[in-house]
This record gives structure tokens, C-alpha cells and sequence, in this order.
């Protein structure tokens, strides 16, 4: 029970946060009967990872409910990618037929626009008037 609980560590491609978060601790509770609610959420929190678990421990003020933990675990792993393994994805230039040139010399890029604007205050209402 003990090996089950140390080798599962929270991936969010795999897990869903609620069943994680809550097997994790009826394992927790099962090895250690005695042991309080506050310290089984900081050892489950410390198997979710570094940026996950900061972002965890940072919404909230200790003690807290299993509830608010699995909330806050839910809204981090859906509304933000914190967490989630990066992978850059090669780029085929065969594939994709066209090809943008590079300037190569300053003079190469486009000249910008630029417009006179004459700024007034006039009771605190911002008034711009073009100059010709």
C-alpha cells in the first residue's frame, strides 16, 4: 500500500484530480490512521510536483478542507497549463509550400507611418488634432 502511494505522482494527461486526490488520501488514511487532515493534504500536495503544487498551496491558507483542495487542484489542471509536460512540435517546411524571406538589411523592412499629433487638455478630456 505504502509503494502505491510513493509511486503515484499526479500527471494531468492521465489523472483526473478528484479520484488522484481522493486515493491518495484513503491510502494515506489506511497507512496512518492517526496522522491529521492538514498533514495528509501536505504529503499528497508535495506528490503533484513543483509548479502544480505551488500553484495548489498558493490559493489557499492552511487549514483547509479536502474540498477546497480538490477544487483549487481542478481549477489549476483545466483553466491553466500549469503543469503540463511541453513538447515543441518540428516544423516541415517541405510540407508547407510557401516560405517567408528574411530582410536581410535594415533598409529591406517596410517604412513606418509616422503622424504628427498636437496633444490639448482641456478639462480633462484628452483632445488630439491632426497637423497637415
Amino acid at each position: 500500500m505504502e509503494n502505491y502511494f510513493e509511486e503515484a505522482i499526479f500527471n494531468i494527461e492521465r489523472d483526473r484530480p478528484m479520484s488522484w486526490f481522493l486515493k491518495q488520501k484513503e491510502r494515506l488514511m489506511a497507512l496512518h490512521p492517526d496522522m491529521s487532515e492538514t498533514m495528509i493534504h501536505k504529503k499528497i500536495l508535495r506528490k503533484c510536483g513543483g509548479d502544480l503544487e505551488h500553484a495548489i498551496r498558493s490559493r489557499f491558507i492552511e487549514p483547509c478542507s479536502t474540498e477546497y483542495h480538490v477544487n483549487a487542484m481542478e481549477d489549476i489542471t483545466t483553466r491553466t497549463k500549469i503543469g503540463r509536460n511541453w513538447s515543441k512540435t518540428p516544423i516541415d517546411n517541405k510540407t508547407s509550400g510557401k516560405t517567408i524571406p528574411k530582410p536581410n538589411k535594415p533598409h529591406d523592412k517596410a517604412p513606418l507611418n509616422v503622424i504628427n499629433v498636437e496633444v490639448h487638455f482641456i478639462w480633462k478630456t484628452l483632445v488630439l488634432k491632426r497637423q497637415e
